[in-house]
């Protein structure tokens, strides 16, 4: 397990799984990768969290393109573009729905410069205080969900599959089954990459936000992850989740999805204390 980077947490798991339990951005964070089960090469995912001052966080999953020459690299040289460009955004005083932006317009522009033909997906999540927004290209996933279930905030695949999920005509668990539900439309090393921006979300008690890659979503019906993460320990969570889908990585059956993969989950909770009726964060 890779741990403090300078002012970056990466996890990559290239040959085994990694899991790594922190408190960042007044919040408490559980990440975990793996390579897919039986794979030779090494996993091409990357998951990262970058402190943006003492009350905001950045969770990263980037997933290195399949089928694509050093989609490891790829996903890696991603997340450090985009932690630089945060850096010198804090020197700056940027906002951070523009230093964002421009950092991932970096990691693109950084990932071109490989000039191997490397790809990668990007979903980023900012945290700042309790204000929540989603930047997604490609097909990983970040969602938040209540703690009653109710799922408040979800990325969609930018894939054919996800487009027919958004527009009505596929539902989730179809998706799932699809023939080409493995193709993604966007990525972070093209030229014409775009990035899916989201409103802002306020979090409330006891929301869980989650990042992953489609190693997990490949393999878990959206109703199963949002059960098993709305409530109790985020390491059980995780455990839960992650034991899940390896196990359907490696049993196939007719009624269940399965799709062998890397597999990166990140989830985070703020902590909240009541004060005068209301809650507010704690800071850790």
């Amino acid at each position: 397990m890779d741990g403090l980077v300078d002012d970056i947490i990466l996890l990559d798991g290239a040959t085994a799984p990694q899991q790594l339990d922190v408190q960042i951005g007044g919040g408490s964070m559980i990440a975990y990768t793996c390579p897919a089960p039986d794979k030779e090469t090494e996993n091409e995912d990357s998951v990262a969290a970058i402190p943006y001052g003492p009350d905001a966080v950045v969770l990263v999953v980037a997933d290195g393109a399949g089928g694509l020459p050093a989609g490891r690299r790829a996903s890696q040289t991603a997340i450090y573009a985009l932690r630089d460009s945060l850096n010198n955004a804090m020197e700056e005083t940027m906002l951070l729905r523009t230093a964002i932006l421009n950092g991932i317009d970096a990691a693109n522009q950084a990932v071109l410069a490989l000039a191997n033909g490397s790809a990668t997906t990007m979903t980023v999540v900012t945290i700042e205080a309790l204000i929540l927004r989603t930047y997604q290209i490609g097909d990983s996933e970040a969602m938040v969900v209540g703690q009653r279930g109710r799922i408040k905030s979800q990325t969609m695949a930018h894939s054919p599959t996800g487009f027919a999920v958004e527009a009505g005509f596929l539902d989730q668990r179809a998706a799932l089954h699809h023939e080409e539900r493995h193709l993604v439309s966007n990525f972070i090393g093209t030229i014409d990459m775009r990035i899916d921006l989201a409103a802002e979300i306020k979090l409330s008690p006891r929301d869980t936000v989650l990042l992953a890659s489609d190693g997990l979503t490949d393999n878990i019906h959206i109703h199963e992850i949002t059960e098993i993460i709305r409530k109790g320990p985020l390491s059980k969570a995780i455990d839960a989740m992650t034991s899940l889908a390896k196990r359907r990585m490696t049993i196939e059956t007719i009624h269940q999805p399965s799709k062998p993969d890397d597999l990166s989950v990140i989830l985070y909770r703020k902590p909240y204390r009541k004060i005068r009726g209301n809650f507010a964060p704690v800071r850790s």
